[in-house]
Order: structure tokens, then sequence, then C-alpha cells
């Protein structure tokens, strides 16, 4: 590989390189856009993602307001994790 050739190439590698090493992450998101999370009832386990502007499927209720889990490992994920909801979307004690 020539002079010219190798100093791109050796910049590329190391801006690669300096990325996966700076901790960087990918939040990665618990819906795709156009979709909100839902809750299966009384579990900690069941969820699922509805198209916006439709109702939760039966046995699945929506989160309650500003506690919607947006990205995998967020406050609110890891929150309901061991918390559940009842049929009407209340938080269950």
């Amino acid at each position: 590989m020539s002079q010219r050739r190798r100093l791109p190439f050796l910049l590329a590698v190391a801006t690669l390189a300096g990325g996966l090493t700076a901790g960087c992450t990918i939040r990665q998101a618990i819906c795709r856009s156009g979709e909100y999370p839902v809750a299966a009832v009384d579990s900690t386990t069941g969820r699922a993602c509805v198209a916006d502007g439709e109702q939760p499927p039966t046995g699945f209720v929506r989160f309650p307001e500003g506690k919607e889990p947006k990205h995998v490992d967020d406050e609110w994920d890891v929150y309901w994790r061991d918390h559940k909801l009842d049929e009407r979307g209340v938080e269950m004690p």
C-alpha cells in the first residue's frame, strides 16, 4: 500500500477503534417509531408494542403517563421489571 493510500486507511481504523473503546453506547428503543409500549396485566415480564392510535390488545394496558419505558435499560424499563399493573393500568402494591 502506498504512503498516500495508507494515511486515510489508518485514520479510518483509528477513528473506528476510538469509537469502540470510548464507551459509546447505542440505546435500543423499546418500540419502533409509530408504536408505543404496553404491559401485560399482573406481569413483570409481558410486554408488547402497539401501533399509535390503536388500543392495547386484551390482557395488556398502557403504562401510566410519564412512566413509559422508551429505551432498553432506561429508568422505567428497569422499574417495571419489579412492578405490575392491574387491568385498569394502576400500579399494583
